[in-house]
């Protein structure tokens, strides 16, 4: 069976997924796997952590896929993963620990050249630990929206999607967030590489 779901074909998975069908069910997870794990490895920063989450979503999304009523398959799926990081960060069995480079969660402020020096690496990385640091700081449902917009690409209404909230919600949410980004790094210049500091 072709590795790519048409809409039809990804209809029909979901139908026969609620009848039970688990091998159907399996194949609507190896189309999404990669974006659920993807979601839960930037909310948790940490890979072991992002794998949990990710099984616990899709364990999750088995029992409820009766529940699913049409719609975005894949803003489903990812809400259900952000919640389980929630409720991950929650209970304490995880903190945000990894570095935004290690998670290339800034490519676009800082794209990585074919030709990039040792210094421009080192440099690139250096951001990326302070960036990550300061994720850290911002509240999950900030955090999450930054994610989908910023480092993700999502429209506001795809996030909107996503978080199960209206647009006008994200934006907020959203602009809280870059707001307290750019507060921490302001509050932390000395820990920047010098071509990166707000103040000069």
């Amino acid at each position: 069976m072709s590795g790519v779901l048409g809409m039809e074909d990804e209809s029909q998975l979901v139908r026969r997924s609620q009848q039970g069908d688990l091998d159907a069910f399996n194949l609507l997870v190896e189309r999404y796997q990669g974006q659920v794990y993807n979601l839960a490895l930037r909310l948790l920063g940490d890979q072991a952590l992002a794998a949990d989450a990710s099984q616990e979503a899709f364990i999750s999304a088995y029992r409820g896929i009766k529940a699913f009523r049409g719609g975005n398959l894949r803003s489903w799926f990812l809400r259900i993963a952000a919640n389980a990081s929630k409720d991950m960060l929650r209970s304490a069995k995880a903190r945000p620990a990894a570095s935004l480079d290690a998670l290339e969660l800034v490519p676009s402020a800082t794209p990585r050249s074919r030709e990039e020096s040792p210094e421009d690496s080192a440099v690139r990385q250096e951001l990326g630990r302070e960036i990550g640091q300061g994720m850290k700081t911002l509240p999950h449902d900030q955090r999450l929206a930054l994610v989908l917009v910023d480092i993700q690409g999502f429209s506001y209404e795809e996030a909107a999607q996503t978080i199960g909230k209206p647009v006008g919600t994200v934006k907020s949410r959203l602009s809280r967030a870059r707001e307290q980004m750019r507060e921490y790094l302001r509050s932390r210049p000395e820990l920047l590489p010098a071509r990166f500091r707000l103040d000069e």
